[in-house]
């Protein structure tokens, strides 16, 4: 089966007075029709930049060097702007962090959903207002008829950003890029909005890339998960393998920070040290200078994606596994 959307070798590089920084280095993965991807990592990592330039929403003076994006096997990452703007809205939506940066504080939310509705499918505005209310009802905004009049400022923040999932799913979209759709919300509002998105998947056969930091929202709502680490994916594989066995020394130290209700602990695990700036990747596996594991061969070459298990890391550790095997 042809995936979804298909993440080939990307490559994202910002030129500067400095040089040319690499943002993205050779990321690839996929996503079927129906599935959540999680995507986690540090800050800096290349998590909102992997989504913004499969959106077509890269910022200048950002470019992809190389690689391909294919969405329903069809290259869109080449697409002229004006192309791209169909696509973006019809094929795909986005929902960001921040609502109020994806809603015009002048106009109704009705009258901005509507207008979205207008431009990709082929309805009357009397019947894309109608489909307006049905989209508010469906992503719990109570009384939907009456509040599809109301501006911006009228909804609460947990409010704003269901109007922000309505006005992503208008056109009928194939693949939602959400990216941290639920950090400025508290833990009630947070579990609802990811009901939601798993339900969009269940019922209407979305594909979600859901870029988050948090691997209570990843273990809650992702079927796979993609690790990233300096701009690479460091592990990808199904969300249970990557949280209870990790494969790679980044990801079990990820795992290891996170408070277990069941074991008893004196100390958390600390990863030592930070990520690398841009401009400062060590040679060979970017995690090296802070892996416990760490051989020479890893200070040397850069590791592709190992079979792992069920899941796929970037770590020599599994290539001295298959030698030995």
């Amino acid at each position: 089966m042809t995936p979804l959307l298909e993440v080939r070798h990307l490559q994202v590089e910002f030129p500067s007075r400095r040089g040319t920084l690499r943002a993205l280095d050779d990321v690839s993965f996929t996503i079927a029709a129906g599935e959540v991807l999680g995507v986690v990592g540090e800050s800096g990592a290349g998590k909102s930049l992997t989504g913004a330039s499969i959106i077509g929403l890269l910022e200048p003076p950002g470019r992809i060097a190389s690689g391909e994006i294919l969405l329903d096997g069809k290259r869109i990452d080449n697409l002229p702007p004006e192309a791209m703007r169909r696509v973006r809205g019809r094929q795909i939506g986005a929902v960001f962090q921040d609502p109020l940066t994806s809603l015009n504080p002048l106009y109704t939310v009705g009258r901005q959903i509507a207008e979205t509705i207008v431009t990709h499918l082929d309805l009357s505005w009397a019947q894309a207002r109608e489909r307006a209310v049905e989209l508010l009802a469906a992503t719990g905004i109570p009384a939907a008829r009456e509040r599809i009049d109301h501006y911006p400022h009228q909804f609460s923040g947990g409010m704003r950003q269901r109007v922000v999932i309505a006005l992503a799913l208008a056109a009928e979209p194939k693949l939602v890029v959400a990216d941290e759709p639920t950090t400025a919300l508290d833990v009630s509002i947070q579990a609802q909005i990811i009901e939601l998105l798993k339900r969009l998947c269940r019922e209407q056969g979305t594909a979600v890339m859901l870029i988050t930091h948090d691997m209570g929202v990843i273990a809650e709502t992702a079927d796979r998960v993609a690790v990233m680490y300096a701009g690479r994916v460091a592990e990808i594989g199904p969300v249970a393998d990557v949280i209870h066995r990790p494969a790679h020394p980044y990801t079990r130290g990820l795992m290891g920070s996170i408070p277990s209700l069941e074991a008893h602990a004196e100390r958390l695990v600390q990863i030592d040290g930070s990520m690398p700036r841009l401009t400062a990747i060590p040679p060979g596996c970017a995690f090296n200078p802070r892996c416990p594991q760490r051989m020479e061969r890893c200070t040397r070459e850069r590791p592709e994606l190992l079979p792992a298990g069920a899941s796929r890391a970037a770590c020599w550790l599994h290539d001295m596994h298959q030698e030995a095997a």
